[in-house]
């Protein structure tokens, strides 16, 4: 039986902002990285369609490493697996500004979503037990903090790259900052810790049929918003000639749109209901891939940008919440989701370098563009997501697969 310790209020308020912390934390790493992208381009020698395949290496790691996240929490403890894990992927931001070839790229980046991804596992499922514990909605607030954390990123490296910095060196420092900030907010988590005769969690659960179709609505959202976040500085510095600081703040401009829509997407839901917002998030997104491809001048590229990042920002947890009503067993739609939505994000990188290769980075956001529109289409598949889930934007069902990867607990 994991520690069942009965925790006051106050108590509870600390471990939420700690966790928020980390949120914001992990964020900062993934901003700090998408704006200085086209010098690590630069560096690394690589054309338009090799840094798209070097750029799916990241979720292929993530996908690769995520399970065994739950192998280290099993052991050490959930605040001492994420201690560790959020340090390996604070650290692990310098890795990639080294890589002086292809080769090298592809191999930093895979190190960089294993990171990723187990420090994710691990901090959404202390999310989701803080939650449960609290008998409250906070997990929308805490993916809107890690928003937050990548504007914050992304602001830095726009700076960074306006003053012409070598990335090696802004990553070195962002680095060490977010290491001591990471480890400090960890101290303040949940500490879990599973029974000794406990078995592990499973580590694979097979999409039903029931979780497909949501899980497309979920894969047009995270395809729009992986190609933004990797590509947006530059297409601007490609396609309209900009300079470096100007591109990166493309980037800064889209997570900027995505915290907000985050913070404010409960509030939305709860009001107009879950088709409604995807669909009305979807004319949105559709117009902005439309601006970006026939923009005349970089700042409505900008534009652009941040509508695409306004439109998908609160689909996947909505995806998420349908998922868990539609079927008998939850947990493993909800996974299978999460499964079709990272297989989204491992091909968005690569086959946007991969079009662009063999057309335009125009053309490559004209699919952005129809990927986007299908959200208003499909917006329908959500319904099951309405009004009696909108208060979370994501179910305490939602928590279920990271709880089963991370902690598994048993009552009683």
């Amino acid at each position: 039986m994991v520690n069942e310790v009965v925790l006051g209020q106050g108590q509870l308020k600390r471990a939420r902002y700690a966790v928020a912390a980390v949120f914001c934390v992990h964020g900062a790493v993934t901003g700090s990285f998408a704006t200085r992208i086209p010098w690590i381009q630069d560096h690394a020698a690589v054309s338009a369609g090799q840094l798209g395949l070097a750029l799916a290496f990241p979720a292929l790691g993530a996908s690769v490493a995520m399970p065994l996240a739950g192998a280290v929490s099993h052991r050490f403890g959930a605040r001492n697996a994420l201690r560790g894990l959020i340090a390996l992927w604070t650290l692990s931001l310098v890795v990639p500004s080294f890589a002086p070839n292809l080769l090298t790229l592809c191999g930093a980046l895979f190190v960089f979503g294993a990171s990723a991804g187990m420090s994710d596992v691990a901090m959404n499922a202390l999310g989701v037990e803080v939650e449960n514990r609290m008998d409250r909605s906070i997990m929308s607030g805490l993916h809107g903090m890690w928003s937050a954390g990548a504007l914050i990123g992304s602001a830095g490296g726009t700076l960074a790259a306006h003053l012409g910095s070598d990335a090696r060196l802004h990553h070195a420092l962002a680095a060490a900052t977010l290491t001591a900030l990471g480890l400090v907010a960890c101290q303040g988590v949940l500490d879990l810790r599973s029974a000794p005769d406990e078995e592990p969690p499973p580590r694979f659960a097979l999409p039903p049929r029931s979780a497909l179709v949501i899980g497309a609505i979920g894969f047009c959202a995270v395809f729009a918003e992986g190609a933004s976040l990797d590509w947006s500085a530059v297409y601007l510095r490609d396609v309209m000639d900009t300079s470096a600081g100007l591109a990166a703040a493309s980037t800064t401009a889209f997570a900027l749109t995505m915290a907000v829509a985050r913070f404010a997407g409960d509030r939305i839901v709860d009001r107009f209901g879950a088709v409604r917002t995807v669909r009305v998030g979807g004319v949105l997104a559709t117009a902005g891939g439309l601006l970006v491809v026939v923009a005349p001048h970089p700042a409505a590229a900008m534009a652009g940008f941040a509508f695409i990042g306004l439109g998908v920002a609160v689909v996947v947890p909505l995806a998420f919440a349908a998922a868990g009503r539609s079927g008998p067993n939850p947990s493993q739609a909800i996974a299978g989701v999460a499964t079709i939505t990272y297989t989204s994000g491992l091909i968005a990188p690569s086959a946007i370098g991969a079009v662009a290769d063999a057309t335009s980075l125009v053309v490559s956001f004209g699919l952005v563009t129809a990927l986007a529109f299908g959200l208003v289409l499909g917006a329908g598949v959500l319904r099951s997501a309405g009004r009696e889930s909108a208060k979370s934007g994501a179910l305490p069902e939602a928590g279920a697969p990271a709880r089963t990867l991370l902690l598994k607990r048993r009552r009683g």
